[in-house]
């Protein structure tokens, strides 16, 4: 209730940059830190309005399944990436083109800033699924008195997947600042754990129900050995952490 007020302190955000970038392949179940990113560019498509007309009318109006693409620029790439984009070593250092292209998944952070804080304000934790590389150019250019890098970039297609009572998604996002403002800090971190790995558990790319069972699991006060720490009445307690 109240007045509208615009551009109160702290409420000035942007967002910027990328980083974290991982390549996740097997089904998730194999993470490769990707170094060399420089952009992350997302294009979805679809989601168009079409005009139904009844009776002399506009009668309804339906919209096409939204699509996800995505595009991928960067310096370098890690090997395990070679698959994707259809080459196979035949040997040590022996490449063949043209090779059918693996699918893969992908996760990576974007800076959230703020008039406050700048980019230390907060970020934002994005995973991809079922991604499926194009075929793209390779510029190769001389050296000379103006040093220049040649770098990559990649279109890349995604298929959803089946989420429990929604429509399918590509993609799933995750807020620093709404998270722990939500006391979930410990969810984030078991999510980040997930993808990135501790000293004693491998990254993978979890799936959505996966991760539905992570936010349930960081959520709820456990006990050494992993059970649910329940009240009086049985209810499960709630682990609220903020930051």
């Amino acid at each position: 209730m109240g007045k509208l007020e615009w551009d109160k302190i702290g409420e000035r955000r942007y967002e910027t940059g990328v980083d974290h970038v991982v390549l996740y392949k097997n089904n998730g179940n194999s993470a490769y830190a990707w170094n060399g990113i420089t952009g992350i560019t997302e294009n979805p498509s679809g989601a168009e309005p079409s005009i139904l007309w009844a009776n002399n009318k506009k009668y309804m109006t339906l919209m096409s399944v939204e699509q996800l693409g995505l595009t991928i620029e960067a310096y370098t790439y890690p090997n395990e990436f070679l698959g994707c984009i259809g080459k196979e070593e035949l040997s040590p250092g022996v490449l063949i083109s043209q090779q059918e292209h693996e699918h893969f998944g992908l996760s990576y952070r974007t800076l959230v800033g703020n008039d406050e804080r700048g980019n230390d304000y907060a970020y934002k934790v994005h995973l991809v699924y079922n991604c499926l590389a194009s075929p793209t150019e390779e510029n190769h250019a001389s050296t000379s008195d103006s040093p220049d890098i040649s770098p990559f970039s990649w279109e890349i297609d995604t298929t959803p997947v089946e989420v429990e009572n929604r429509q399918s998604t590509s993609k799933l996002t995750f807020s620093s600042s709404d998270m722990n403002k939500a006391g979930m800090a410990n969810v984030l971190r078991g999510i980040e754990d997930a993808l990135y790995g501790t000293p004693k558990t491998s990254a993978y790319l979890p799936t959505v129900s996966q991760v539905m069972d992570l936010i349930e699991f960081h959520s709820t006060l456990r006990d050494s050995n992993g059970n649910a720490i329940t009240d009086s009445s049985g209810n499960k307690m709630l682990s609220k952490v903020y930051e």
